[in-house]
């Protein structure tokens, strides 16, 4: 790297070593899932982790010297929570990122198209009318398929009243969010009074329920997700420039942009039914992205999917310690942090 990298500032030696970059993020993810596992009311050194993980995975020459006791804190409990925050955070992140460029909002969040409110009738459904019938999965198979609902009257009212463009189909998102979140309403003061308060925490996010059995639903969703919205990198770029431009460009903006929506709302949908709501990932992640590495989403799009993905299995390690041994709510954590961003984002712009 020249001397003249660095006169082009910060951000142009970001770009410049990306895929460093890139490697760098995912070995500190790697890191930072470490240190969440071993870190908790029983406190694992880090060396005993890797190799209570390392036997699990089959690798040889590991003597067990270790309980039965930390080998199930550490493989049945920790790790899968770490990974679903992990999946959670990558695609809540690049849910933010794609509806900020669809919809050309830089304040457009996951939770924008109503999904959430989906997602959450759903559970409520379930924890206070149906009960648990399927066991711990009911409450994930409902919270998706309330999500998957909402999708569809999403695009349904979107197509009835031909709102496919940017802001009427925010306002159309937000019209099926109120509905949602009334008949949510509706089924909490009909429920048994006495499980309120699991519906409260749920609502709030948490990872407590991550079992292995899980991992694999939202981690399809992401792969296949994630496959499609950085595959077409250069069309969210020409997005942000407006449809008449992305037109030009040959990109159908409208049918597109419902593509899009659905991609984003499956995402969302598979991330609230297993942590609940976690707010301000999607809308925080890209900003700090962008501003490292510029606008470009072929760079934002993987990159805010690594970031988000440290970024919540931090704020889910915070939630762990800070009342030990109880969890807090994640959504308080992850709040709390993107409304101090936001404030110190609005300062550094005022005096800009």
């Amino acid at each position: 790297m020249s001397h003249r990298d660095f006169v082009k500032g910060p951000r142009h030696v970001l770009i410049h070593m990306l895929p460093w970059l890139i490697a760098g993020l995912v070995v500190m993810l790697a890191v930072t899932i470490l240190v969440a596992v071993s870190v908790g009311t029983v406190h694992i050194p880090i060396d005993l982790v890797w190799r209570i993980i390392a036997s699990h995975l089959g690798i040889g020459g590991i003597e067990k010297s270790w309980s039965v006791g930390r080998d199930t804190i550490i493989w049945e409990v920790r790790l899968p929570r770490a990974l679903l925050g992990a999946l959670v955070g990558a695609s809540l992140a690049m849910v933010g990122a794609a509806l900020q460029s669809v919809t050309r909002n830089t304040l457009a969040d996951p939770h924008l198209l109503g999904i959430s409110s989906g997602a959450a009738l759903g559970a409520i459904v379930a924890l206070l009318h149906t009960g648990m019938f399927l066991g711990l999965i009911t409450v994930p198979l409902f919270a998706f398929a309330g999500a998957l609902i909402s999708m569809v009257l999403v695009v349904a009212v979107a197509q009835f009243t031909r709102s496919t463009d940017a802001s009427r189909l925010v306002l159309t998102g937000l019209a099926v969010s109120f509905v949602l979140s009334s008949l949510g309403s509706l089924a909490i003061f009909l429920g048994d009074p006495r499980a309120t308060q699991t519906v409260v925490f749920w609502m709030l996010g948490g990872l407590g329920l991550a079992q292995w059995q899980q991992l694999p639903y939202p981690l399809a969703v992401f792969v296949l997700c994630s496959v499609y919205l950085i595959g077409n990198g250069g069309k969210f770029n020409a997005m942000t420039l407006g449809d008449e431009t992305a037109t030009t460009l040959g990109i159908p903006a409208g049918r597109f942009r419902m593509v899009v929506f659905v991609i984003c709302a499956l995402l969302t949908g598979a991330a609230v039914a297993f942590a609940g709501i976690v707010s301000f990932v999607g809308l925080m992640v890209p900003h700090i992205v962008r501003y490292g590495v510029g606008g470009d989403y072929r760079r934002v799009l993987p990159l805010s999917a690594v970031v988000g993905a440290i970024f919540l299995v931090l704020a889910d390690l915070v939630a762990r310690v800070v009342i030990s041994p109880q969890d807090m709510p994640l959504g308080v954590i992850t709040g709390l942090a993107g409304g101090v961003f936001f404030i110190g984002l609005m300062h550094s712009r005022r005096r800009l």
